[in-house]
């Protein structure tokens, strides 16, 4: 049979496939799917006029992913690689590479021996990439240093050192506080550091756990060994889910299918056979090449090894080769925003209050007004903060990942289902029957029996077209483990329980000829010695019913073959729809009698040139087979439906079987067209988009979708892809990324893996993932449960809620800390707080606390997981987004001829963020109204400075008035002995060295009394910003309760922050020795404690206050009840199932 009638036979099968969910007609065009033989329905078509602008506008935010298809990856790099050895015969490779194999037999190929092997080893180096080149510790030490935080602390601490330089006498004591200043920004880089280093080391020794290993030929026998072990010469066995360890030349395959994506950029996976003779090709189109670090996708293969190492075709690719890149977080960017804005603001206002300060208070004093501006500088900047969010985020890091999903992609098989299959229903004849005793079946279903009409021939083709292995073969069949995928397990199952001898009736029909099942023919072929009455060999097929029954010309009854009318595919359609409503995956199977005078028993068949019965096949029957939802998995979903969360079901499956799981498992509860066609007897084409909630996409339109389409997809709130490709999955990923969406994909198989290393959030399955897919993973579920999804996304939610608390409560000191050095300088009054002191504020009690943040609980049980996600994708943000990019794609400078994107230099790019803030599109952009919730909002900002912060202010100025009235000195004192500092002559009070001070009772207080007095002062306002503080601890966390009850104060950690914060407090005011650096006074009552106490009540008071002002805006935000979701487990068996 020749290649043109080949094509002719896929073309006419792919013409017969049956039954789309939605077909997504071409752009403007009114198109109606025509049904062929009945059995597929007519299509849905979407009409509608679409503007230019709209288009454009649909389009916008897609381009980059239609560019990148239309790119071609590898460029001319590909071509110019030093591999020569595809071009080679058998004979002139063995010769060359001075090693034995038998193309034959490959299985017992003499291959190296291990002597050699080891002097090759050691000659040509392990078979492992250089890595890319790393930044050296120093260099990765050196960046976390220049954070702008550090950069400012540096800076104030060079200048107090600069001072000390001018006079050394008067700025002495300013040593400490540049030093102090200096060590800070040192310390928050170490910690930093230290984090960077240690995940780094973690993720070494996770990858170092799992050494890539291979099957290879050493003295005859076929071993494991590590990758790295690999030599040139040596045989090779690749296989269906390997990852290729080295470049091989193949010299024996069986339907081996390789992606080279990853290296050429090709999207579909590649056919490779053994060429005797070798193939004159470039390395990368030569068929009989495989590449390292590509993935086999189908089939087996034996090769032997031509390149290793940095030798390879992708070790030799310069741009495969790069020196690493850090891909920045979205916290990571928001946190690095937060501290440019409290960075510009603090150097505005030292600035600022350095002019007022040395034109009214210091009147050119330029050293302490630089002292006076690094105060306000201190103030400003939480020093504190790096520190407290990197040391956050490692303790929380597992916890982090899953916080902002807006949409979660899940395959089916193995992932929401058990990956148990079991056989239920046979429909044979135009008879259903039952393989299992269920209340689900209707009354006219029969028990099976095997010798009831089409049964046997329906055992048969289970038993026989099969390709399972056992672990052991002297036990029963029944103890038996299979290995091979769950659906031929299945089938496997069922059809040992119905023949005698399994092995020996194996034996009695040897294969002749077979093609294995795969993702793009989805249907297996083998033709077996099995005489009857015409012939000795007869032809199995079993696969896609669609795929199967287009080769058929007849159907089975009652043991004849009779010719398929419309009245077969109706009863076919009808059959199907019992099995596939009810989420089973539907099997069809096929024969045909080959007549011994065209096929006897010498006939050659051949895969490549068609060359084997493809057509006139007789239709056996359909079976099903249940796969049950895993436990827990409904309950899951409806929980992250519940929190915002979109869930879609991308599988490989029928539409059909696809949408009756997804109703199962709380995934589609609404109409789909289809089904509220049914419902209310109306046309497809007659119901709108908007009244319905549910979309079934068939894979075969996804690549024929345009934008507006894809936007009509997302929208809906459940979402099913069937009958999709790996490729499928990818360019589903890339599409909603496109809109916004912070993907996370779940999957186990080789199939998910491009999906998985795609998303933002990669969950691979531990036991039933294979290795490829855990590799491409961020996440793996370790007892392969998907509703350990939920408490991921539960985890990551909480530990961002307590980030944003850990902020909140940090920066509600900065308050306090800089309006006090404003009146130092505005009123003016002795300065309440020095810069030493707000250091250790920043630095001492405050980390304590801060950290304390990452082990808080929820505030109420469902508080986390029925808000909205703090980034939603709806109407609004979808549209800005496309407007920005369609702004975006108009300003970029394209190729006259090739309209490539022209990129533009680094300078360009700089000078358009500064021209930036001076066009009003950036304001708008800025100022634009968002649903978003930042890590560091408006709300935020407001509780901290302007209502926690200013009742901490009032509450220590109150104290610190009150201290020094009881020390004699009213405000009016107070003010009087600051403004002399200006008067002429200039005297300075509150020093040892000061004059008597007569205040306005007439009373004489003498230097050291004035020096006391300043120290209780400012150790009252340091205290009372700690005691204020405490209650801030319960009071940021109060959103959705009041700041009482377990939830709130239920965190140990809280308390043990507060203890450590007071010893050191306390340690710092009343021990003598520490008083030449902090200041403070061992004279303090600690009745006076009491003032701050009462301010903190206050701070609760507002606090529950604030909670019941902003219910309203909380109960908004919150997610609404979903009608008809079902929160309770899905039954344990299937004979418990109860009837539609």
């Amino acid at each position: 049979m020749d290649s043109d009638n080949v094509e002719k036979l896929r073309q006419d099968e792919e013409a017969a496939i049956a039954t789309r969910a939605v077909v997504f007609p071409d752009e403007d065009l009114d198109i109606q799917e025509k049904p062929h033989h009945g059995l597929r329905p007519k299509g849905v078509e979407m009409k509608r006029e679409l503007t230019k602008e709209d288009k454009e506008l649909a389009n916008a935010g897609y381009d980059e992913i239609d560019q990148q298809k239309a790119q071609a990856a590898g460029d001319g790099k590909l071509d110019n690689v030093d591999v020569h050895e595809h071009t080679l015969s058998f004979k002139d490779l063995q010769e060359e590479l001075d090693t034995s194999f038998d193309a034959k037999d490959p299985g017992s190929s003499p291959g190296l021996t291990s002597n050699e092997a080891k002097a090759r080893l050691s000659r040509d180096g392990p078979n492992i990439l250089t890595p890319p080149k790393k930044k050296s510790a120093l260099r990765k030490y050196y960046d976390c240093l220049m954070t702008m935080f550090n950069i400012l602390l540096i800076i104030a601490g060079i200048l107090e050192y600069i001072l000390l330089g001018v006079d050394f006498k008067d700025n002495f004591p300013n040593t400490y506080l540049g030093g102090i200043l200096i060590g800070v920004a040192f310390l928050n880089a170490l910690i930093e550091f230290y984090q960077l280093q240690k995940s780094e080391a973690i993720l070494a020794s996770f990858l170092a756990m799992i050494p890539p290993s291979c099957r290879v030929v050493r003295d005859g026998s076929l071993i494991t060994v590590p990758a790295a072990d690999l030599v040139k010469g040596d045989v090779v066995l690749v296989r269906s889910g390997d990852k290729n360890p080295a470049d091989l030349v193949l010299f024996a395959a069986s339907d081996l299918k390789v992606d080279n994506s990853s290296l050429t950029g090709e999207s579909e996976p590649q056919e490779r056979l053994a060429r005797p003779d070798g193939v004159q090709h470039r390395p990368v189109e030569a068929e009989n090449l495989l590449f390292n670090s590509t993935l086999i996708v189908n089939g087996e293969g034996w090769g032997v090894v031509v390149r290793t190492g940095d030798h390879t075709m992708i070790g030799q690719i310069a741009a495969l080769t790069g020196t690493e890149t850090g891909k920045q977080s979205p916290l990571a960017a928001e946190i690095g925003r937060f501290v440019m804005m409290v960075s510009a603001i603090a150097i505005v206002f030292a600035v600022v209050f350095f002019v007022v300060g040395i034109t009214t208070a210091y009147k050119g004093k330029g050293e302490q007004t630089v002292t006076f501006a690094v105060s306000i500088l201190v103030a400003f900047v939480p020093e504190g903060l790096p520190s407290v969010v990197t040391l956050l985020l490692s303790i929380a890091a597992k916890r982090m990942a899953a916080q902002n999903l807006t949409l979660l992609a899940t395959d089916k098989t193995g992932t929401l289902t058990r990956n148990q299959m079991t056989v239920t229903n046979l429909w044979s004849g135009l008879r259903m029957y039952s393989a299992f005793q269920s209340n689900n079946d209707t009354d006219t279903t029969e028990t099976f029996a095997i010798t009831a009409p089409g049964m046997r021939e329906m055992v048969d083709i289970a038993a026989l077209n099969s390709h399972v292995k056992f672990d052991k073969t002297d036990i029963p069949f029944e103890q038996r483990k299979i290995l091979g995928d769950a659906t031929e397990t299945g089938l496997i199952r069922f059809a040992g329980k119905h023949i005698a001898d399994y092995d020996q009736y194996q034996k009695q029909h040897p294969k002749v000829f077979e093609i294995p099942f795969n993702s793009s023919n989805k249907w297996a072929l083998v033709i077996l010695e099995k005489p009857h009455k015409t012939g000795i060999l007869t032809a199995f097929i079993k696969g896609a019913p669609e795929r199967v029954l287009a080769k058929c010309s007849t159907y089975l009854k009652d043991g004849q073959e009779i010719p398929i009318t419309d009245d077969f595919h109706t009863a076919y359609n009808e059959a199907y729809d019992y099995m596939a409503s009810r989420g089973h995956r539907v099997i069809a199977c096929a024969q045909k009698l080959l007549p011994g005078d065209v096929y006897d028993h010498d006939h050659e068949f051949s895969k490549n040139d068609g060359n084997y019965p493809s057509t006139e096949y007789s239709f056996c029957g359909l079976i099903s087979l249940e796969d049950p939802p895993k436990h827990g998995v409904r309950e899951a979903i409806g929980t992250l439906r519940l929190a915002g969360i979109k869930v879609m079901m991308v599988t490989g499956d029928h539409p059909k079987t696809a949408e009756a799981i997804a109703r199962k498992i709380n995934l589609i509860l609404g109409e789909t067209k289809e089904s509220l066609s049914k419902k209310t007897g109306r046309s497809v084409e007659e119901i709108y988009e908007d009244e319905v909630d549910a979309i079934v996409i068939h894979g075969d339109d996804i690549d024929g979708l345009q934008g507006w389409q894809w936007d009509q997809i997302f929208a809906k709130d459940e979402i099913v892809f069937a009958r999709t490709s790996p490729q499928h999955k990818l360019e589903i990923v890339k599409r909603a990324q496109a809109l916004g969406h912070i993907v996370g994909v779940t999957g186990d198989g080789v199939n998910d893996s491009p999906a998985l290393k795609k998303a933002d959030l990669g969950i691979a399955m531990n036991i039933s993932g294979s290795d490829v897919s855990k590799e491409a993973a961020n996440m793996i579920l370790l007892d392969d449960n998907f509703a350990s999804t939920v408490k991921g996304v539960m985890e990551g939610r909480q530990i961002f809620v307590n980030l944003k608390r850990s902020i909140q409560y940090t920066i509600s000191h900065s308050t306090p800390e800089v309006i006090p050095q404003l009146l130092y300088v505005v009123v003016p009054i002795p300065l309440p707080l020095s810069a030493i002191l707000i250091l250790v504020i920043d630095l001492g009690f405050e980390l304590f606390v801060a950290l304390s943040f990452a082990w808080d609980k929820p505030e109420t049980q469902d508080g986390l997981m029925r808000m909205a996600p703090r980034k939603p994708v709806n109407d609004r943000s979808v549209t800005s987004l496309k407007k920005r990019a369609l702004r975006r794609t108009k300003t970029l400078r394209r190729d006259p001829e090739t309209q490539e994107v022209i990129r533009p230099s680094k300078f360009s790019r700089i000078m358009v963020r500064v021209k930036a803030p001076f066009t009003r599109q950036f304001w708008e952009e800025a100022f634009e109204r968002t649903d978003d919730e930042t890590l560091v909002d408006t709300k935020l900002l407001s509780y901290a400075y302007l209502e926690a912060g200013m009742i901490e202010f009032a509450g220590a100025l109150a104290a610190y008035f009150v201290v020094f009235f009881k020390n004699g000195f009213t405000p009016g004192d107070l003010r009087r002995a600051q403004t002399a500092l200006n008067a002429s002559p200039s005297i300075t009070y509150f020093t040892k060295t000061s004059p008597d001070f007569v205040n306005s009772r007439g009373q004489i207080i003498s230097p050291s009394k004035q020096v006391d007095a300043l120290a209780q002062a400012q150790s009252i306002v340091y205290l009372s910003i700690f005691i204020i503080q405490c209650f801030n601890v319960f009071a940021v966390k109060a959103k959705l309760r009041f700041p009482f009850g377990k939830a709130i104060v239920g965190n140990p950690y809280n308390f043990a922050g507060i203890v450590a914060g007071a010893c050191l407090g306390m340690f710092i005011i009343y021990t003598p020795p520490l008083h030449v650096v902090f200041g403070g006074s061992f004279h303090l009552s600690p009745l006076y404690w009491l003032i701050p106490v009462a301010f903190g009540v206050l701070l609760l008071v507002w606090s529950s206050i604030r909670v019941v002002l902003m219910r309203k805006s909380i109960e908004q935000s919150r997610v609404k009840d979903i009608k008809g979701l079902m929160m309770f487990p899905t039954m344990r068996t299937m004979s418990m199932r109860s009837k539609h």
